[in-house]
């Protein structure tokens, strides 16, 4: 969404909202006072002229030409008591520093020394004053104005490297693509349409520019002026940053700590094209923009890209980013449907895969990878794949969830493919019936658990029979391979199981689940249920507290409704909010669940494993997921966001709309906890362009920190069909304040 601001931290700085805000301000004109050199104060009538040229006052015995000054014969703008007419003593008491001001002006450094009734006045008024002085001087120097600017002579020495033939003239194509190289997502059009626009203005048409054209034009597209103006606020000098700006901007805005020079420099060095500002150490709006949309002013704070929470405690007190068997469903998504959906799963940091085993016709077991009987792969070949890619995106244990629907010999078959190709990653020691709880993901690492089935303590024979698990019977009824087994005889349903697939099942035994009452009784930790999305979701509206307090030592796994044949996906802030660990999405789907999925598990280093909030882990606290306001012992937290403006937003997609034009809006959601889900949305841009400016504040309570995500959406309200333009789903523990980039 471009820069948005993300306020989380409150400031000392009196803000007014805008550029525009200060400008209009200044339209409307205010009482200030005019100190004279005698220490005498006036009170005067200051207003902008609608021209924005000029600043004039009223009354005045001086003609009305006089009682003025040209904004472009301003020098600069000081605030405080900064000049000797304001520094004397027969004035020093009698108002605060933070209201006055002054305009030095002329060229013989004359200045015009102001009292305002407020800081916020003045802040207006220099805020105003600086930005329309520099914007001013953005335009091309004209010949013998003395010194160009830093920016000027940066962008004419682009030209200069592309005028190979040194006519002091370059092709409009050229120049074009040179606009677009150094503003990658600019459409070209937009910059083909401002040349014509320039070259019929200057009378100067053809097919062909010179340098001063193009650094007019470049500094049209380029110069964001929501950027411009942070730009002026910090800076001293109004054309850059120094060094000392920017420690300021970086400490204020910001709010980082422990800031120096040498840091500060080494930014400088980074993000500044011209020459001459990386050895002065100066940052000009160019290199500004560029330093605010890099990954350095990501919205998400650059801690969580790497694991950095306890990874040692129990498997059961993370959450599990987990994928659902139809991975590979009707791969709308990954664009065909094969095995690939496996290593893009687990490419995105998925720690949890189901794989549902059939009898194949060559005699060895295979995977679906879509309801048509014609497409299925031996089971080894998707065994070797993850072999290949467990551990590429994460160093965690995975967990291999064994959904059997073949013949014991094709069982042992897969047995043998497991144990040959995953070798030493196998996890195949027994539990320890000392211990109440599951090993932590820092003991597991690169080891993969398989889930399935056990035979019976006692059972002795080379296969046994076990209860059948309800998962993975809506693929057997999309195949029409349900007629061909048992007939329903209203017990539940009973399944041959080889030996040595069971051996290879030990820290995660799945068993059917009866009551809470029971498992609390007889359930072993290394022993875990799966529930179907229609029977979690009823456990986490009828006894949320019970669910919590299961899931604090077992694992539990919720896989989507079989009615959900279109491979949608549930709302895993559902079950994550009872602290059900493995929510299994079909990662195949993109959408709002799959957002707040990938999005929820960016962070901890996207290892796949979020430690669970501490109310979810420990044994005394108590808590209910649907609990409707703040939490005890939870302080809640104000999250302050401004949406300041969007930056190359395409068309959506799918649609119809009526012209070129995006007429964007945003929406930030909260997602988590009942008492904490929210949206507020801003006013629609209208007639932006690709650059919208926003402008907007927007407040949110949150009750539960740890448990909520926010969602920025951009939609288009000029649509006919899909809205959607763009999305960023980022967990609330991950947000850094300041003005921020949101991609």
């Amino acid at each position: 969404v471009g820069t948005t601001r993300l306020d989380v931290t409150h400031h000392n700085l009196e803000e007014i909202n805008s550029t525009a805000a200060c400008i209009s301000f200044m339209l409307e004109g205010c009482e200030l006072k005019k100190v004279r050199s005698n220490s005498r104060m006036y009170s005067r009538f200051f207003v902008l002229d609608a021209d924005m040229r000029s600043v004039r006052w009223e009354p005045s015995k001086k003609d009305s030409e006089k009682a003025k000054i040209e904004i472009k014969s301003v020098k600069e703008v000081r605030v405080g008591k900064k000049t000797p007419v304001l520094r004397s003593n027969g004035l020093s008491d009698q108002f605060p520093d933070e209201c006055a001001f002054s305009i030095i002006y002329g060229d013989n450094y004359e200045s015009l020394d102001l009292v305002a009734s407020s800081a916020d006045v003045v802040s207006a008024w220099v805020m105003g004053l600086r930005y329309l002085v520099s914007y001013g001087k953005h335009t091309p120097e004209a010949p013998g104005t003395g010194h160009p600017s830093l920016r000027t002579s940066w962008i004419s020495s682009v030209f200069d490297l592309a005028d190979l033939e040194k006519s002091g003239r370059i092709p409009v194509s050229r120049a074009v693509q040179l606009i677009k190289a150094l503003n990658p997502g600019m459409k070209t059009s937009t910059i083909e349409l401002k040349f014509k626009e320039l070259q019929k203005a200057s009378e100067r048409p053809g097919a062909e520019v010179p340098c001063d054209l193009f650094v007019e034009v470049y500094c049209e597209l380029c110069t964001r002026p929501e950027i411009f103006f942070l730009l002026v606020q910090f800076s001293s000098n109004k054309e850059y940053l120094g060094l000392k700006d920017l420690l300021m901007f970086l400490e204020v805005e910001q709010g980082m700590e422990g800031v120096t020079e040498e840091k500060c420099l080494e930014i400088v060095g980074k993000y500044e094209p011209s020459k001459e500002g990386r050895e002065k150490g100066y940052l000009a709006i160019d290199g500004f923009t560029r330093y605010l949309l890099s990954a350095d002013c990501s919205i998400f704070d650059p801690q969580h890209r790497k694991v950095c929470q306890d990874m040692a405690q129990p498997l059961s007190h993370y959450y599990i980013s987990s994928a659902h068997s139809a991975c590979l469903l009707e791969d709308n998504f990954w664009g065909r449907s094969d095995i690939s959906g496996y290593i893009s799963a687990l490419g995105l940091g998925c720690r949890s895969i189901e794989l549902v085993l059939w009898d194949g016709p060559e005699g060895e077991p295979v995977v679906y990878t879509s309801p048509s009987a014609a497409s299925c792969v031996p089971f080894r070949a998707v065994v070797g794949l993850i072999d290949q890619h467990a551990f590429t995106a994460s160093a965690y244990p995975l967990i291999l969830c064994l959904v059997v629907r073949c013949s014991a010999p094709q069982q042992r078959l897969a047995a043998q493919c497991l144990r040959k190709t995953l070798g030493e990653k196998l996890y195949l020691e027994p539990p320890n019936p000392a211990a109440s709880y599951l090993p932590s993901p820092e003991q597991l690492k690169g080891r993969i658990l398989i889930k399935g089935k056990k035979l019976p303590p006692g059972c002795e024979d080379s296969e046994g029979e076990v209860s059948d698990e309800e998962e993975g019977r809506e693929l057997a009824r999309r195949l029409g391979q349900e007629e061909r087994e048992v007939p329903d005889t209203g017990g539940p349903r009973r399944l041959r199981l080889s030996r040595e697939l069971s051996e290879l099942v030990s820290l995660c035994q799945a068993v059917p689940f009866q009551d809470f009452e029971s498992s609390r009784r007889g359930q072993r930790y290394w022993e875990m249920c799966s529930f179907s999305e229609v029977e979690a979701g009823r456990f986490a509206n009828e006894c949320p507290a019970e669910l919590v307090s299961y899931n604090k030592r077992f694992l539990s796994r919720v896989y989507p409704s079989p009615m959900r044949i279109d491979a949608s996906n549930m709302n895993p802030q559902d079950f994550w909010k009872c602290g059900c660990q493995m929510v299994a999405m079909n990662y195949q789907t993109p959408g709002l669940m799959m957002d707040l999925n990938v999005g929820w598990f960016r962070q901890n280093g996207a290892c796949g494993y979020v430690l669970r909030p501490a109310i979810m882990r420990e044994e005394v606290s108590y808590f209910s997921a649907n609990a409707k306001d703040s939490l005890p012992g939870v302080p809640a937290q104000l999250l302050h966001l401004k949406v300041i403006s969007g930056q190359n937003l395409p068309k959506p997609k799918g649609s119809g709309a009526k012209g070129e034009v995006v007429e964007p809006y945003v929406c930030a959601e909260i997602h988590g906890i009942p008492a904490d889900c929210a949206e507020h949305r801003t006013k629609t841009a209208l007639q932006s362009g690709d650059n919208p400016i926003f402008d907007e504040s927007l407040e949110f309570q949150i009750n539960l920190p740890e448990l909520a995500v926010l969602r920025f959406v951009v939609l288009d309200d000029d649509y006919i069909g899909d809205e959607f333009i763009a999305q960023y789903t980022i967990p609330f523990e991950c947000l850094q304040p300041g003005y921020r980039h949101v991609p």
